[in-house]
């Protein structure tokens, strides 16, 4: 997927649709359509970082990527210390750290939305999503957007590089793939929220000293 203008293709009609409520099918929608969006950040970092691909010898940035949204996918990457989610995204903060950090920080964005999800990628009638884990996994976010612009190593870099401000020309499409990816979890938690009838509690705290929250 891009980021641009494509053209959006229905996923076809399965038998076991019939097991699963209107919400189900938006919730699944919702994160398909994340998963998308990660693989094409996924891309975008690596082209704007290709040490990090280079380092582990892959051919090119297609081979990287497909690591972790490819039909051969295994999900082990040794490199990550058998770390997911929100204790993967740190690693990318990490100056001791000797990995890949795109692949920490897409891979830990991806295992912490399917986590929000209750770890399913298929949802049926007897399941039941917890809105605020998908509040939650929204905030972080937020947060590890923050991280990403913002921290730096010794040496006063960035861990990744990520949206062009410099110049007479921003180029800022990192930051609209990580507001669809907020928009998405928002969305989601407040369809799933008022399905459940469930509240779900707010978290207020500065984006500068947030810690992730619980998922």
């Amino acid at each position: 997927m891009h980021d641009g203008n494509s053209s959006i293709k229905a996923r076809e009609f399965q038998v076991q649709d019939l097991a699963k409520s209107d919400v189900d099918l938006v919730a699944e929608a919702q994160q398909r359509f994340s998963m998308e969006l990660l693989q094409a950040l996924m891309t975008k970092l690596y082209k704007r970082n290709p040490g990090e691909w280079r380092r582990f010898g892959h051919k090119h940035v297609e081979a990287a990527v497909g690591r972790v949204f490819g039909p051969g996918r295994t999900g082990i990457y040794p490199e990550l210390e058998g770390k997911r989610s929100i204790n993967a995204i740190c690693l990318v903060f990490d100056e001791a750290y000797a990995g890949d950090r795109v692949l920490a920080f897409v891979e830990g964005l991806r295992s912490m939305i399917v986590a929000s999800y209750n770890g399913k990628q298929q949802i049926f009638l007897t399941d039941e999503l917890d809105p605020q884990k998908l509040y939650n996994a929204a905030r972080n976010i937020e947060i590890a957007v923050w991280k990403l612009n913002t921290n730096r190593d010794s040496a006063g870099s960035l861990f990744l590089v990520g949206n062009e401000t410099a110049g007479p020309v921003k180029n800022l499409s990192f930051e609209r793939l990580f507001g669809k990816l907020i928009a998405l979890q928002d969305s989601t938690a407040r369809i799933v929220a008022e399905k459940s009838n469930r509240r779900i509690k707010n978290v207020i705290q500065s984006v500068a000293s947030a810690v992730f929250l619980p998922i």
